[in-house]
């Protein structure tokens, strides 16, 4: 069996509840990882982040293989699948927890990551400015086991059902032909 690639990359764009199903239909994408990143405190708890003062963000990270899909090609479905020009919000939720965020590995992803916003401001996508930070990755936190794969463990959830189906629906449509095969 033939060894396969494997990179990382690092995401906030709102509740990663909403993000996490999204890249895991991914075609060249292994896994995805709720957590936490961008902040000040160690092993940081879901309430801990929700009260506002640890500087961390709810992020996904991405496993993905970059001979199937390339990291610019990930910050383009990143970039179309949140609201990147609200700073602190994404829809009703707000709060430093949701920002914008690239958190990089390395320098060629932090290169490439200008390069990705530089072509979205360009194409004029977004109508107002983006808000995206880009930082270096220190460390992820992965979230409590309750946050992983959760759209996929409560689709009859409220939260679920009003806001992340709608979503998933759509980014299905416009991403078609880059998902795995059902």
């Amino acid at each position: 069996m033939a060894e396969t690639s494997r990179a990382l990359a690092t995401f906030g764009g709102g509740c990663f509840w909403c993000l996490e199903p999204l890249f895991r239909e991914l075609r060249g994408v292994s896994e995805v990882t709720s957590g936490y990143a961008g902040g000040h405190v160690d092993n940081p708890s879901y309430e801990q982040v929700c009260g506002k003062k640890t500087g961390h963000a709810e992020v996904v990270q991405v496993a993905y293989d970059p001979t199937m899909i390339d990291y610019a090609d990930l910050l383009r479905v990143f970039f179309t699948v949140h609201d990147p020009t609200t700073k602190d919000q994404q829809g009703a939720d707000v709060g430093p927890q949701y920002r914008s965020i690239i958190l990089t590995h390395d320098d060629a992803q932090a290169e490439t990551a200008r390069q990705v916003m530089a072509e979205i401001k360009a194409a004029g996508i977004w109508p107002a400015p983006l808000t995206t930070e880009l930082v270096p990755l220190t460390t992820f936190w992965p979230a409590e086991a309750e946050h992983q794969r959760y759209y996929e463990r409560n689709p009859w959830a409220g939260y679920c059902r009003v806001v992340i189906a709608p979503k998933v629906a759509k980014f299905r449509k416009a991403y078609a032909a880059h998902l795995k095969a059902a």
